[in-house]
């Protein structure tokens, strides 16, 4: 395998992250959850958009190529796209508190699951790689409404 390959693999699976058995999906969020507040969240505003703009391309691209050498449409081992949605989830928070953080893991696995409209319908609007990575964008959205919204109504 080209060493192209194994860091386009590493990259879309975040690491080990991805090979979990049981729900990877919910394990790549996890972990997005655990690194936003040292990785993400301690950037200025802009900086953020800028990182999630790198890393949906980033993602895309090690996604798409995952996609290609797996034979496999959207595997589940690839898990890059929870952590940009998860990160989107928490785009509009300077400084979440844990449970604003944790309410915001829940929301975004609630939105990638149950995919409700456009979210599902997303998955189609690209090919390969940006397929994969759009519906958690738009899931991390939702999310980061709901958790807006749950912030306001308990401040």
């Amino acid at each position: 395998m080209r060493i192209v390959d194994t860091l386009a693999q590493a990259l879309a699976c975040l690491w080990p992250f991805g090979l979990v058995p049981v729900a990877p999906g919910t394990a790549g969020s996890a972990v997005a959850a655990l690194l936003a507040p040292w990785l993400f969240l301690p950037l200025p505003y802009d900086a953020r958009v800028g990182v999630l703009a790198v890393v949906y391309l980033l993602g895309s691209w090690a996604a798409g190529r995952t996609e290609r050498i797996l034979g496999r449409t959207d595997p589940g081992r690839v898990v890059i796209d929870e952590l940009v949605g998860q990160w989107v989830t928490y785009l509009p928070f300077a400084a979440p508190g844990p449970g604003e953080l944790l309410l915001g893991f829940f929301l975004f696995r609630v939105f990638d699951i149950l995919k409700p409209w456009p979210v599902r319908s997303s998955e189609r609007w690209f090919a390969g790689g940006f397929g994969i990575m759009v519906d958690d964008v738009l899931a991390g959205a939702y999310a980061a409404l709901c958790l807006g919204g749950w912030t306001l109504l308990t401040a």
